[in-house]
């Protein structure tokens, strides 16, 4: 409704209402009948309203043609056409910019206003269309059609509806502040619904195209019906307006009401002694107890004042002092004494680990430095194994043996660069990286801090965190580790960083060129029955609730847990079954059943199900089977290698989800034999009829590597030849198409793999030699090592009759 602002209604009704109210008595009738008896009428194209019959409205015009047109027919008494342009923005529109439906409309009065523009006062008569335009110029005429409103036929349903409409409107001039107070007086004094609907649709604040569509409606009932729903639309915007004016209105009030009691409270707290200047005198106490370089001092002291700056119940208030706090708990220039005594240090890490003597001696070689020299920039150690033997339990050992704090820091998963790095302290919720935190928490500046699974860091769409590590793990940068949070530099380099992993592969090249990396093999039998004698079983004894007395487990008994019910590297699965029999026990004694003390082998089957089964004689019986040693990422494992042959014209077929490279193994290893089979002892025409099919068991696990070359060909040549390989026989090693044996890796892995699995000789390359040299000769006393130069030698060594 708040369209009659625009209708000049405050002047109309308190200027020119009693002229009008004189000048509008007459018949509509006259003015019907004449306009029937014209032929052709002056159209006035109008902007931004729409005519309807019945309705005064004022119109000011202020373009040439149309005053010309208003100033002669007001002066010759003449009816004209109003139609609304299509589009207001034109000041000279021609006949298709104009809707063909309108109102005829007399006019009343005009009023010329100071500025050359004319008002007219117009009374609308009846709804027209036009037929034809007969001229443009000085202003359009057409020849119309005249069109009548058709009445509804239940009255009183019309009726009931203009009632509601006169309502709504009422309700809309009381939400609607830009409505003059008259508007209320007008819609009280419509007592003619059809002139009621007119004078709503005319005024009420609707788009231009819904109130020309309301005009062309020629039923009474539904341009009533349209006119009610845009009523109640503009209602539900008003209505919501109002409602967030008044929750503005509140909200204010609040604040003011807030505003006020936070300054009561800060007048209390100065009485008492609070507020902001009660929290910088807390910091500058604490700072007080640092001993900290004059220009971290420099650094507090200009933060503190910025503190004291902002107002208390400011958000920025909160984070400075949430960083101030952090910035003092921080250890500067804290160090923990380390210890240099180094009989007592290996007695403690032997004590806690069995085996492992490359990494006890590269520690004890360390504090040996760090006694003589007193000032030595701390290693960045990566030990690199299987899972369970024993990486992470020995950060915490090494703190121990050199007496300083430990942290560890699980890298596995990490995919945001701001976990290392920390988060600017802008942002909402930041906080420093995980190193900072670690130094935090150990209250030094010199612990022993593991971080755990670095070869897990995944990389994710907040950076790299590899990347942000490369800073934190060079002892030449690290001296002033940047955070984003302490936006400033703290000096890492009298930590000491332990970085576990499984795999090499995984990590970037620079992150491994700034660590030293000791490797850590699997145990071997001996060392796993140990390791279960000296920490398993009384380990599980204490969590179970069971005393020393409750079971034992002798040597033959441990060794039958890992040989048939154990197949890994470390000890994580041995210390699962051996907690199934104290489980056991604990059943036992708890239901008070007699058992025996002395867990025989037996008893072992029962509790942990049918032992796995180690026969490599059964396996390797037939010909074309070959046992293989292969790397995996958790430690050394056997692999079974078979070939059939069946007729056909020679081809080659490969099964058991095998990669490129162990596929090129097969297809070099075929086409030695096709070269070299008269040397081998087999017959052209065997070879040409006899299709061959390789398959390595476990067709779920991908494979891959050259290191399977050796045992594919022996297997092929077995089958080709009818001849079985020995049973307890296992082989790696690289082939050429000439026969030649290359050296493969993972050495250490493999050979404790085939001991554990119960091989008694393996075939390696000569080239392999030196590796296995390197390896503890204890681990190696059950095997036989053959080392070959070319394939002939692995032939003849490993085909029995």
């Amino acid at each position: 409704m708040n369209e009659f602002e625009n209708l000049e209604f405050d002047n109309l009704m308190e200027g020119d209402f009693n002229i009008v109210a004189d000048e509008v008595e007459f018949s509509d009738a006259d003015d019907k009948r004449n306009s029937k008896n014209k032929e052709e009428f002056a159209i006035l194209p109008v902007r931004n309203m729409v005519m309807f019959p019945k309705v005064v409205i004022p119109i000011t015009a202020g373009r040439e043609q149309s005053k010309r047109l208003l100033e002669e027919a007001h002066r010759n008494g003449d009816i004209i056409g109003i139609v609304t342009q299509k589009n207001g923005m034109l000041e000279s529109p021609s006949e298709g910019d104009l809707h063909s439906i309108g109102t005829l409309a007399r006019i009343i009065k005009i009023i010329t206003l100071p500025e050359g523009n004319i008002t007219a006062i117009t009374r609308g008569v009846q709804r027209f269309k036009i037929k034809d335009f007969v001229s443009t110029s000085p202003y359009f005429k057409a020849k119309l059609q005249l069109l009548k409103d058709s009445s509804t036929r239940n009255k009183e349903e019309f009726d009931a509806l203009l009632e509601n409409i006169k309502e709504l409107a009422l309700k809309i001039i009381q939400l609607d502040p830009n409505i003059p107070n008259a508007a209320n007086f007008a819609i009280n004094n419509l007592n003619d619904h059809e002139d009621l609907l007119n004078f709503i649709c005319t005024n009420g604040n609707f788009e231009i195209e819904e109130k020309q569509r309301l005009l062309e409606e020629k039923s009474l009932m539904k341009r009533a019906q349209n006119c009610y729903e845009l009523m109640h639309e503009d209602f539900r915007k008003l209505d919501l307006r109002n409602q967030i004016h008044q929750k503005t209105s509140r909200d204010l009030d609040k604040q003011q009401r807030e505003y006020f009691l936070n300054q009561q409270i800060k007048t209390i707290q100065e009485e008492l002694g609070g507020g902001a200047e009660s929290d910088a005198e807390e910091l500058r106490n604490k700072a007080a107890q640092i001993v900290w370089p004059s220009d971290v001092e420099e650094h507090f002291t200009k933060e503190l004042s910025r503190l004291q700056r902002q107002h208390p119940n400011s958000p920025d208030y909160n984070v400075q002092r949430n960083y101030l706090d952090f910035f003092t708990e921080l250890p500067w220039n804290k160090y923990s004494q380390d210890s240099f005594d180094l009989n007592k240090a290996q007695r403690m890490l032997d004590r806690e680990h069995f085996g492992l003597e490359d990494i006890k001696k590269r520690i004890l070689e360390h504090m040996a430095v760090l006694k003589l020299k007193n000032d030595m920039k701390s290693p960045i150690l990566c030990l690199v194994g299987p899972p369970g033997v024993g990486k992470t339990s020995l950060g915490k050992s090494v703190a121990d043996a050199l007496g300083r704090k430990y942290v560890r820091v699980s890298l596995g998963g990490l995919h945001d660069e701001s976990e290392i790095r920390g988060h600017r302290k802008t942002y909402i919720g930041a906080m420093a990286g995980r190193i900072l935190q670690s130094i935090k928490k150990a209250g030094t500046s010199n612990p022993v801090i593991v971080l755990d699974e670095i070869d897990k860091v995944g990389q994710g769409i907040h950076g790299d965190p590899s990347s942000a590590l490369l800073e934190v793990l060079d002892p030449e940068q690290n001296h002033s580790f940047y955070d984003n949070y302490l936006e400033y530099g703290y000096d890492l380099s009298k930590v000491m960083f332990i970085a576990t992993a499984n795999s090499l592969n995984t990590i970037q090249t620079p992150l491994l060129d700034r660590m030293e990396i000791v490797q850590l093999t699997g145990y071997t039998l001996e060392e796993k029955v140990q390791i279960a004698k000296r920490h398993l079983i009384k380990k599980l004894q204490q969590d179970n609730g069971l005393s020393n007395k409750s079971f034992k487990l002798g040597d033959k008994e441990l060794q039958h847990i890992i040989n048939a019910h154990t197949s890994e590297s470390g000890v994580r699965t041995l210390e699962k079954r051996i907690a199934a029999i104290a489980r056991w026990v604990a059943l036992q004694i708890a239901m008070e059943k007699e058992y025996d003390s002395k867990i025989t082998v037996a008893v072992i089957d029962q509790i942990l199900g049918v032992p796995r089964p180690k026969s490599l004689s059964e396996i390797t019986s037939v010909p074309g089977v070959v046992t293989g040693l292969a790397w995996t990422s958790v430690g050394g494992d056997i692999l079974f290698i078979e070939s059939i042959l069946s007729e056909g014209k020679g081809t080659l077929s490969m099964t058991g989800n095998l990669g490129n490279v162990m596929k090129e193994s097969a297809t070099i290893a075929l086409e030695f034999i096709k070269a070299k089979h008269s040397d081998l002892g087999i017959s052209h025409e065997h070879i040409k009829n006899k299709n061959i099919h390789v398959h390595v068991p476990e067709g779920a696990t991908p494979k891959d590597g050259p290191s399977a070359g050796i045992a594919m060909l022996t297997s092929m040549v077995s089958s080709f030849k009818n001849k079985k390989v020995k049973s307890h026989l296992a082989m790696t090693g690289e082939i050429t198409l000439r026969g030649k044996v290359l050296a493969v890796g993972g050495i250490k892995e493999k050979l404790l793999a085939a001991a554990r699995a119960g091989v008694k000789e393996v075939i390696l390359s000569k080239d392999n030699k030196k590796d296995v040299e390197e390896i503890n000769k204890d681990y190696l006393n059950k095997l036989q090592i053959h080392y070959v130069s070319r394939m002939s030698e692995v032939i003849d060594l490993a085909l029995v009759d």
